[in-house]
């Protein structure tokens, strides 16, 4: 339980950055080079270098060195226990809803 946590956290650490959700966003749609991601950033490549080395450290995507060029490729389900964090908070809401209504009309009954 406590990895699993660790786990979300790591992952929403690196996704609260705009421009690592801008590089797994661009991933989605297959696998790119280095400099094929920094190109739509406008920061330095060692800048850029560092977002993509937390979004390896979550376990977000993978990168491959080929020669001279590095290619970077999404997990496939690395985003998975966060969707099931937030479903299960999601799900969680319809029992407060309802213990809400409860006490809403206990106290308009007692009132």
């Amino acid at each position: 339980m406590a990895k699993n946590r660790q786990k979300i956290d790591a992952v929403f650490l690196a996704l609260s950055d705009p421009t690592r959700r801008a590089v797994v966003e661009r991933l989605r749609l297959g696998p790119a080079s280095v400099s094929e991601l920094s190109q739509a950033h406008d920061m330095a490549l060692p800048s850029f270098l560092e977002h993509l080395r937390k979004l390896e450290a979550a376990g977000l995507i993978t990168s491959q060195k080929l020669g001279r060029v590095r290619t970077c490729t999404l997990v496939s389900g690395a985003l998975q226990s966060v969707r099931s964090w937030v479903l299960s908070q999601h799900e969680n809401r319809p029992g407060r809803l309802d213990r809400l209504d409860s006490f809403v009309t206990r106290m308009k009954q007692s009132g």
